[in-house]
């Protein structure tokens, strides 16, 4: 049995869109802007290192480590390169424009996942795809209007709230599910002890 843990990367991405959407909505204009670094820093850690392991040792079967462990770097890269700009007081634009080309691949990746149809949920999980790298996509020309009309911060932070929702449907029951999947599996390390 192989290490399962994109249910804990879908959570990640649940927490930090809905992170997002609030920050869209009440800290980007907001003076004491820094008490977002916290959550953003911890979604991007996670994000990273355990994308990273999946890109490097490809732990599931199949192209969903290019999905979902390449993703979670890029991910995790823009959480914590916005972390470090907002505790810095720098500007988010150079963060925006990262987030551009992972967006792209957010994109392609959510037609493709469509198309051949990879998960058990393959229209939500393209969905939640599209509209992740959709949000990266339109991250820069967000950041120069955002500040400037309230109507499209609610807005753009309703999207995102959308985004974290479709990652929650998939992520939950993928936790669920895991439970019995894996309520027989005993780690090599305890297989001696258990008799198996």
């Amino acid at each position: 049995m192989f290490i399962d843990y994109i249910a804990l990367l879908l959570v990640n991405m649940v927490a930090g869109f809905a992170l997002l959407a609030g920050y869209v909505y009440r800290g980007l204009d907001n003076p004491d802007r820094k008490k977002w670094v916290p959550g953003f820093a911890m979604t991007g850690l996670i994000a990273l290192v355990f994308g990273a392991h999946m890109t490097m040792t490809w732990p599931v079967v199949g192209p969903y480590n290019s999905a979902f462990g390449e993703m979670s770097v890029l991910f995790g890269v823009i959480f914590l390169g916005a972390a470090l700009a907002i505790a810095m007081d720098w500007s988010l634009m150079t963060v925006a424009v990262y987030a551009f080309f992972a967006g792209v691949a957010a994109v392609v990746l959510g037609v493709r996942i469509i198309d051949l149809k990879l998960t058990k949920y393959h229209y939500l999980t393209g969905i939640g795809y599209i509209l992740s790298g959709l949000g990266g996509i339109f991250a820069a020309p967000s950041l120069v209007h955002l500040g400037k009309h309230r109507s499209y911060c609610a807005v753009a932070a309703g999207l995102l709230a959308v985004v974290a929702l479709i990652w929650a449907a998939t992520a939950y029951p993928a936790y669920w599910a895991h439970m019995k999947a894996f309520s027989q599996w005993v780690p090599f390390t305890a297989r001696g002890m258990s008799g198996r």
